[in-house]
């Protein structure tokens, strides 16, 4: 990605002024997100109409109310007990906790995240999001708001109207509880981390009809790499209730502050100029201590729902997000000489300070309900969305006579060798503006009492203009993306399925002469099945897939600046997903998943070569029988051999645990720990760098509820 590669000056800023201008549709989180996918169910008072979902079903796919099991594509669900539980207070750590999602960390501050060999480009909130080409998150956003994460494997493009055949990331909302309830928590862990979190929700009427949640949470604390250190605060509110007999309103919205100091911008270098592979310390970074990356981020939404009858009912739905940034960074490259091994030098410093604020604005309307045809009850969604945005980009300039511009000291260098430089004023160098409209409908038709279809068909037009340091462009594109799904029920346990999905997705990655690739377009096609066992408590699946991206968007070298150049390429993914969830016994809950892909592109089996062919995950908790306040879990991911070029990282495991004690009714002391096997490995080697991932780490956390 070019932002990685300043081996000239512009080029660099040429890519992190793009990034910038995408920093609207994908930030730490979705585009609209501070939460995600589906509405969960909530029952109040029989007076009160529900607005949220049985906890096991999901819109995720389809649009349509359909649990997990009658859904004809993979879904995984991370729970606010699990994230709560493994420690996972950040989206980056409750994504590693879903099943075929891998997190690559590839800067402190950025990560992408991908399935089934491609980047994840639609990340959602209450299943609302705007797309984002790049498929980059900034900085680390707070899971205290969420009640869940999905993900949904494959193509999505009935839901989101344009994606490839990643999937969607969706992050639920938390909403308010019937009765009143409080839980606070605070924890104090290694690199003197320090946590406190506070949630209450209460009923405003005797009746029920109206109740609040607020959220807050406050982190600090430093780093295994030299210099870095992060904070963040996040708070969030929200107010459902019943309008008149027939109608539901909820208003939100929330907030978050995140400062993160000594921060890298680009990565570690392990290709040595003699062909061999660097070793760092894992504490190693190429920052410079004055470099900082803060980011604010305001979201609000509103909900209105309306029963239409006893099988109809309209949605309608408004969502803003403001966003703003402002960095002072420092990259470290490699010459024309390469990384010397006896010397450890050959890296060039390339300073850059920038700034970027952005606004989205989301409205939708969706009609949903059952009607009766030749003597079955079937199901239809209709439903309409606009989405716009609008990014802008400064840039600081420095001082071109600093020290930073030049060649660096011999690597692992202190992180004060080079001086903070002066920066000049604020200049506009990135102007975007986004707009994204759909019309979709699906139905599920009810064939027989065991098979059923499911179809539907997504139009979105698509544009974007704007300007990047003063060249203007201007492009408009349209597509209609059909999908269908068979369910047929062998039994009230057991659900096989067939899917397929149109491929649509608008590129922001330009080629050697300066245009933007055209929209990358393909086929996915899922088949699966779906099996309940242990009374309904435990959900098996098996799914075979395979997906064919035309037009995909690959680096395939440089231009005269130093900036990568793209080309569409095609590129086909196949292969197998397992997954297990749910509770074995009554102090037994499984979580456990396996992903084999084949890649075949470009360089052949060897295409994105840094995403692992084979990786696992497994959640195992419980309690102890005859002892139920003593709770525990296990948990970690395996992958399989990564490479990018001459540098490689071989398959390895992170294990986390934790065990608690509830020491009183309604307070309880947690013990986690991190990376237990103390294992050393380079987070990603995306593009050709990376940093090494945490050591063994521990967090005691105290919890009260109220």
């Amino acid at each position: 990605m070019p932002v990685l590669v300043p081996a000239r000056r512009r080029s660099a800023v040429a890519v992190r002024a793009v990034l910038a201008g995408l920093a609207l549709s994908a930030p730490a989180m979705p585009a609209w997100a501070e939460e995600g996918g589906e509405p969960a169910a909530t029952e109040l008072d029989a007076v009160l109409v529900v607005a949220q979902r049985a906890s096991r079903a999901s819109s995720g796919a389809t649009n349509l109310d359909l649990e997990i099991r009658e859904t004809p594509q993979s879904i995984s669900v991370v729970s606010s007990e699990q994230m709560r539980a493994f420690g996972a207070d950040s989206v980056n750590e409750a994504l590693r906790l879903a099943t075929g999602v891998q997190v690559d960390e590839w800067e402190t501050n950025r990560t992408s995240y991908s399935s089934r060999g491609f980047d994840i480009l639609n990340t959602q909130v209450d299943g609302v999001g705007m797309p984002n080409s790049w498929g980059i998150s900034t900085g680390a956003f707070d899971t205290a708001g969420y009640e869940k994460v999905e993900v949904i494997r494959g193509a999505n493009g009935l839901l989101t109207g344009v994606g490839n055949a990643a999937g969607t990331i969706n992050y639920v909302r938390k909403r308010p509880t019937n009765e009143r309830e409080a839980s606070l928590g605070i924890s104090r862990g290694s690199w003197n981390t320090l946590r406190a979190e506070a949630d209450y929700s209460t009923p405003f009427t005797a009746d029920g009809r109206w109740a609040g949640r607020v959220v807050a949470a406050h982190e600090q604390g430093d780093s295994w790499l030299r210099a870095n250190s992060n904070e963040r605060d996040f708070a969030y509110g929200v107010v459902d209730g019943q309008v008149g007999e027939d109608g539901t309103l909820a208003v939100g919205w929330s907030y978050q502050r995140a400062k993160s100091d000594g921060i890298m911008w680009g990565a570690l270098l392990f290709g040595n100029n003699d062909g061999t592979q660097a070793q760092w310390p894992t504490s190693a970074t190429t920052t410079q201590d004055w470099t900082y990356w803060n980011t604010t981020n305001h979201m609000a939404f509103v909900e209105y729902s309306h029963r239409l009858g006893e099988a109809w009912q309209l949605k309608a739905a408004y969502n803003y997000r403001y966003s703003s940034g402002d960095d002072r960074m420092f990259y470290a490259y490699e010459g024309a000489d390469g990384l010397d091994p006896d010397t450890g030098l050959g890296l060039y410093g390339y300073p850059w300070g920038g700034a970027d604020e952005s606004t989205a604005h989301l409205g939708s309307l969706v009609l949903d309900g059952r009607f009766q045809w030749l003597g079955r009850e079937h199901e239809l969604v209709l439903g309409t969305s606009l989405g716009r945005s609008a990014t802008d980009g400064w840039e600081y300039a420095a001082d071109p006579a600093s020290p930073g511009w030049g060649p660096m000291p011999a690597f692992p260098y202190p992180t004060d060798a080079i001086p903070e430089p002066a920066w000049g004023g604020r200049e506009l160098y990135s102007v975007l503006d986004q707009r994204l409209q759909r019309v979709f409908g699906a139905t599920r038709i009810a064939v027989s009492e065991r098979f059923k279809a499911i179809l539907g068909a997504n139009f979105a037009s698509y544009r974007r203009s704007g300007s990047l340091y003063g060249a203007p462009f201007d492009q408009a594109t349209r597509h209609t993306s059909p999908y269908a799904g068979l369910t047929y029920d062998f039994s009230d346990q057991v659900m096989g399925y067939v899917s397929y999905s149109d491929l649509y997705q608008p590129q922001d990655q330009v080629d050697e002469d300066d245009r933007y690739l055209d929209p990358s377009k393909g086929v996915n096609y899922e088949a699966g099945v779906k099996a309940g066992w242990l009374d309904g408590r435990l959900l098996t699946t098996i799914a075979v897939f395979r997906a064919d991206q035309q037009g995909l968007a690959t680096p395939v070298g440089f231009n005269e600046l130093g900036s990568y150049i793209y080309a569409g390429v095609d590129v086909e993914s196949r292969g197998i997903e397992l997954e297990a969830t749910g509770r074995i016994t009554d102090w037994l809950e499984l979580v456990a998943g396996y992903t084999a892909l084949e890649l075949d592109g470009l360089d052949g089996a060897d295409t994105y070569a840094w995403v692992p062919r084979r990786s696992a995950n497994l959640l195992l908790s419980g309690r102890l029988p005859g002892h139920e306040a003593f709770s525990w879990g296990v948990g970690g991911r395996w992958q399989s051999r990564i490479a990018n070029g001459t540098v490689s990282q071989d398959g390895h495991a992170v294990v986390n645990a934790y065990a608690a004690w509830d020491f009183l009714p309604n307070a309880s002391v947690r013990l986690n720990a991190g990376n237990l096997g103390d294992q050393k490995y380079i987070n990603t080697l995306r593009y050709g760098a990376g940093y090494y991932g945490a050591p063994r780490n521990y967090t005691l956390s105290l919890d009260w509820r109220f």
